[in-house]
This record gives structure tokens, C-alpha cells and sequence, in this order.
């Protein structure tokens, strides 16, 4: 799904006011395949959106080949909330009836996904609105998890991936096109799904093979201790990832670290935990050497 529980969520006191980073030219990205996954609160403020997404445009004009998913939670709850519908989440996830999916549907495609193209379109990017439902890009079946008395919870029309068909990515980046992907899905059957957006940019990584995933949050990165910065986890292997300490990985955080394990169990070569909120991180990201947020690896030598 591609909102969750507003009490996980985190304040980003508008650290975009940070210092500014290296602003030397980026280098050639020809070649590069980079998945970036857009949230947070780098999506609900109009300064920060703007900076990110030139961000975005320099990644593109040094050549890389981009795909953009996105998330929409905020903007989902505004819709549900001002057409008068309820909400209610189970484990993280918002339970979606057919009336719910219908309003997911406007808030993702209809609005974020529009606006997210518009604002490329002003920079000179050829973006491209998409969901995974576009030429069945995306076959998800429903979420149903283990309640604690160890039946089924029936999450409405809430999905998994389950298949990825990359035919139609490939074809708009070989013509260097900026594909903007909403996490809403098709079953089998052609019922729709909303998937959080977080397991669905990871398992698009992971077909796509890309050289990067950039995942974009609130913090930093992964910590050891989210209220101290110092603990930031700069490079971990998957290994080293699934052997940290109970309790590290929480909120959040959780199906973020997820995305990266089939991500990289499914292709891509590498992932990285970076702040959406601020905006030099996603250029500065992508620079040789760079330690910025978590970089995570398959296996320890994959620098």
C-alpha cells in the first residue's frame, strides 16, 4: 500500500535548511540505471519538492536512465478525509474497501502522479505518468496477514507484487524517457490493488537490474539509535543487515529495509536509505565514494 499508520510518521522540521553540499558538476551517469522512491515529507512541501525534483533533472541531464515510483499517503488521507470516508489501519496498512481504492486511485494517479509530471515537464524532463496497471507492468495479488488468533486479516483491496513485466520501462528508456510509476496494481483477475510503495519500487528495482535504488525518507538513514546521528549505519551488507540487533529496524523503517532485500535479491546492485529532506543528498548520492545515508550491498566487496 502505498500510505501507512500517521503515527509512524516522523517530523522533518524542514531540514532542507542544510549546508550545501558539493556542487560540483555530477559525473557522466551514461549507462546508469537508478530507481528512485519519493515520499515522505519531500513530497507534502512545495520548497522541498522543488528542490528534490531538480534534483531529479540533474541526475537525468547527466545521462542517467531515471524511474520514479511514488508514494501518496498524506495525500490519500486528505482525499478520504474531505470525501467523508474512514479510515482504518491493521498492522501499518490502511484497510481499502472498493469506495477507498476508488479515492487511492485519484489521489495517486489522478493528482501526485500529474504533478510529479507537470513539474518535470517544466525542467525539460519528458516524463511519463504511469501505474503499474499500464500494460500490466505490475501483477499483484491481495495482502492477507495472520491475525494474532492465526486467521487471515482481509485488508480490502490491498496487494502484493507477485510479477513484474518490464517490457514497456525499457522501451520508454531506451527512448530517454522519465517514467513516474503510482503503486497501484492489477490482479489476475483485473481487481486492483494498492501496494505500499515502498515493496513495490523494490521489487521494480530488482526486475529493472538498476545499478541504484535510492530509497527517500525523513532520516538520514538507517541508526542504531534514531535519536542519535552518530549511529547512522553507512554500509551494510544484506548479511549484516538481517544480523543487527532486534528492535533496530522499526516503524518506518521497516518496509524501506524490506524493498532493498528483494531489490537485491531479485538484481539491482545496489540500494541506498537517503533524507528526501535533504535535497543535495539524492545528486551528492550518486558521486564515487559517496558515504551519504546507508548504502546497503548484496555482499560486503560491492563498492
Amino acid at each position: 500500500m502505498s500510505d501507512t499508520d500517521p503515527s509512524t510518521a516522523t517530523d522533518s522540521n524542514h531540514q532542507a535548511q542544510n549546508p550545501a553540499s558539493n556542487t560540483s558538476p555530477l559525473p557522466d551517469l551514461t549507462g546508469q540505471r537508478i530507481l528512485i522512491k519519493y515520499g515522505g515529507n519531500a513530497m507534502t512541501d512545495p520548497a522541498l519538492q522543488a528542490q528534490l525534483l531538480e534534483a531529479v533533472a540533474q541526475l537525468y541531464h547527466a545521462g542517467a536512465q531515471l524511474v520514479v515510483v511514488h508514494g501518496g499517503g498524506p495525500v490519500i488521507a486528505e482525499l478520504l478525509e474531505r470525501l467523508g470516508h474512514q479510515s482504518a489501519f491493521v498492522g501499518g496498512h490502511r484497510v481499502t474497501d472498493a469506495a477507498a481504492m476508488d479515492i487511492v486511485q485519484m489521489a495517486l494517479k489522478g493528482r501526485v502522479n500529474s504533478e510529479l509530471v507537470r513539474h518535470l515537464a517544466a525542467s525539460g524532463i519528458p516524463a511519463v505518468g504511469l501505474s503499474g496497471k499500464d500494460a500490466r507492468m505490475v501483477t499483484a495479488r491481495q495482502r492477507r496477514p495472520t491475525g494474532p488468533d492465526g486467521h487471515p486479516i482481509d485488508l480490502g483491496q490491498v496487494g502484493d507484487v507477485i510479477a513484474v513485466d518490464t517490457k514497456l520501462l525499457f522501451t520508454l528508456l531506451s527512448q530517454h524517457f522519465l517514467p513516474v510509476v503510482a503503486p497501484v496494481s492489477m490482479g489476475e483477475d483485473g481487481t486492483d490493488y494498492n501496494v505500499n510503495a515502498d515493496s513495490f519500487a523494490g521489487a521494480l528495482a530488482g526486475a529493472l537490474m538498476v545499478h541504484q535504488f535510492l530509497l527517500l525518507t525523513d532520516v538520514d538513514g538507517l541508526m542504531v539509535d534514531i535519536n542519535d546521528p552518530d549511529s547512522l549505519l553507512r554500509s551494510l551488507s544484506l548479511d549484516e543487515l538481517d544480523a543487527l540487533p532486534t528492535g533496530t529496524i522499526t516503524g518506518g523503517m521497516i518496509p524501506k529495509t524490506e524493498a532493498c532485500v528483494t531489490a537485491l535479491q531479485q538484481g539491482a546492485q545496489a540500494c541506498r536509505i537517503l533524507n528526501g529532506t535533504k535535497p543535495r543528498q539524492l545528486a551528492d548520492s550518486v558521486r564515487p565514494g559517496s558515504d551519504i545515508g546507508t548504502r546497503i550491498t548484496l555482499l560486503d566487496d560491492q563498492q
